[in-house]
């Protein structure tokens, strides 16, 4: 484990810079097994998320300083990703970036009476996450209490540029036929990792 986290640590102090140029921020850094993980992200507040032309960028920069450096022993694979639009939350800073949004949790004790919450993230610190639930209940958990945790990103209908538009039938003239629309795809920002 202490090779691992000292090749993180060496990995993380290569790409922060690479990633900081690019105006993004490092969202998560992981090793498992022969795979060395980079999720990058824009700041938090940003109106968008990171585009492909982005990740490919940051993807050749960071392998090039990366193989210049070579601060992981052996073969590895690179994969650099955004967060997506369901983000694992891992650590506090993923918590403390994600207040305000939709989460759901996991708890590690098997024997609790409930281990699965959903709610409105509205604080978090290094050791806590306090949540309100969806039943109108704030409950404080422990961050080493939970096993798993992600934002819960909510699918739906975008509103149209210029407001809501008027009900068919509503105006009480039943000569007007109702208006129908057909709408295009939206966008969503999805790049994740295959």
């Amino acid at each position: 484990m202490a090779t691992t986290n000292s090749t993180i640590e060496r990995v993380r102090s290569l790409v922060v810079p690479v990633v900081t140029d690019l105006g993004l921020d490092l969202y998560d850094l992981e090793q498992r097994g022969g795979t060395i993980r980079v999720t990058i992200d824009t700041p938090p507040g940003s109106p968008g998320g990171v585009d492909l032309d982005t990740i490919a960028v940051a993807t050749r920069l960071i392998s090039r300083e990366l193989d210049h450096e070579d601060p992981v022993p052996g073969k590895y694979t690179l994969e650099v990703t955004s967060p997506g639009v369901e983000r694992a939350l891992r650590i506090a800073d993923h918590y403390r970036r994600e207040v305000g949004k939709r989460v759901a949790i996991r708890l590690s004790d098997p024997s609790a009476d409930e281990r699965r919450f959903d709610g409105l993230l509205i604080a978090a610190d290094d050791t806590s996450a306090t949540i309100l639930l969806d039943g109108g209940e704030e409950r404080v958990f422990s961050l080493a209490s939970i096993d798993r945790a992600r934002t819960i990103f909510e699918w739906g209908p975008q509103p149209k540029p210029g407001g809501p538009r008027r009900k068919a039938g509503v105006s009480g003239n039943s000569s007007k036929k109702p208006e129908t629309s057909v709408s295009g795809g939206e966008d969503h920002d999805t790049e994740e990792a295959p």
